[in-house]
């Protein structure tokens, strides 16, 4: 098949790592991807460093006519079978694009666990929709999108990089004796940051070889290290900004914790488990699909300081418990949680939606 991916967003997030992940499984397995995205996207700039076919077009809108004429002559040229969407603006510039062009397969993948916008973008413009979890397939039917039209596929993770010494505890000038919790997540509104703050200052208190260690920048980079600095906490709530090496985080971690507000799924809850850390999320969303409280991790309220603290206290305090929580979140891949599996159900929905449509390829 031949795949046109498009992505209005410039960031780099959860989202975007999906979709580079899903392309290059996807080309892996012999098909032809290529993507469409603002000249500045940090997707883009990553497709490019694989040796992907980028083409730009800023997709600013509805009234963008100029991307959208951009794209359908693209879309008409390449005879792409399938146009996948993934964000607002591109969904309706690029997905008008494809419905000008007559392009077979028009795919939105909605990503997000925040009220839809735009219920055009998963209705009228789009031939089917991809939902990351199951709690965003039935947003999505409750909100007037058909139950036919609209399919499961989880986020999957690459076969989890061994690692066998971390760098993290040198760097940060701390000892083996010191207990880390990690949080890697991009710092913005929903994602709890404040709340493991508020969590865990008393334990800071009553557990002086506890130490926090938050991976990612983002629009809340500075208002959390103004917080942390603020309380004179830099020496115990480390700030590591954007990481590549995530994987040596959790090597040198004890517990992985995301006190999120709002989530989907949860790549990084996935990508911590297959680690083999321990994991404390919220009862929100998708996470639960992860999830199962007590059994392979640890579940607490979102917004809850107090239920976080007992949480980590609890982890901290019972090394029996942190074991038997490692051994079943070691399953999670077991479980369909990889890219093979992504890309597998991925390509299995666009061949049988094609069929559908009366498109054999």
């Amino acid at each position: 098949m031949k795949i046109l991916h498009s992505e209005s967003s410039t960031g780099w997030g959860g989202q975007e790592i999906r979709t580079l992940k899903e392309m290059v499984a996807l080309r892996e397995s012999g098909h032809t991807v290529e993507l469409i995205c603002p000249g500045e996207a940090r997707l883009g700039q990553r497709c490019s460093e694989l040796g992907f076919t980028v083409h730009h077009a800023r997709m600013r809108g509805g009234g963008d006519m100029q991307s959208m004429l951009r794209i359908k002559g693209l879309l008409r040229r390449r005879a792409f079978d399938v146009l996948n969407t993934h964000s607002g603006h591109d969904s309706l510039v690029a997905g008008t694009a494809g419905r000008l062009a007559r392009t077979p397969l028009i795919v939105r993948t909605r990503h997000l666990a925040l009220p839809i916008s735009s219920l055009a973008t998963y209705t009228w413009i789009p031939h089917r929709v991809i939902a990351v979890s199951n709690y965003v397939r039935r947003y999505l039917i409750s909100a007037g999108v058909a139950e036919k039209r609209v399919h499961t596929i989880y986020d999957g993770i690459n076969q989890p990089q061994s690692v066998a010494h971390s760098t993290l505890r040198s760097e940060l000038d701390l000892g083996p004796d010191a207990f880390i919790a990690c949080m890697v997540a991009i710092m913005r509104d929903k994602k709890g940051h404040e709340d493991l703050i508020a969590a865990v200052g008393p334990l800071l208190e009553t557990h002086p070889n506890l130490h926090v260690v938050m991976a990612g920048d983002g629009p809340w980079f500075d208002r959390i290290k103004g917080i942390v600095d603020g309380l004179g906490l830099a020496h115990r709530i480390h700030l590591l900004g954007f990481r590549t090496d995530v994987p040596n985080i959790f090597r040198g971690s004890d517990l992985f914790v995301l006190p999120t507000h709002q989530e989907a799924l949860g790549q990084a809850f996935i990508e911590a488990m297959a680690a083999g850390l321990p994991v404390i999320g919220t009862s929100v969303d998708g996470v639960p699909e992860l999830i199962d409280d007590n059994v392979n991790g640890l579940l607490v309220p979102p917004r809850d300081p107090v239920a976080l603290r007992a949480a980590l206290a609890r982890m901290i305090d019972e090394p029996d418990l942190r074991q038997r929580l490692r051994r079943e979140s070691l399953r999670i891949t077991e479980r369909g949680f990889t890219v093979g599996d992504m890309a597998n159900e991925t390509a299995m929905f666009y061949r049988r939606a094609l069929s559908e449509r009366g498109h054999r390829r």
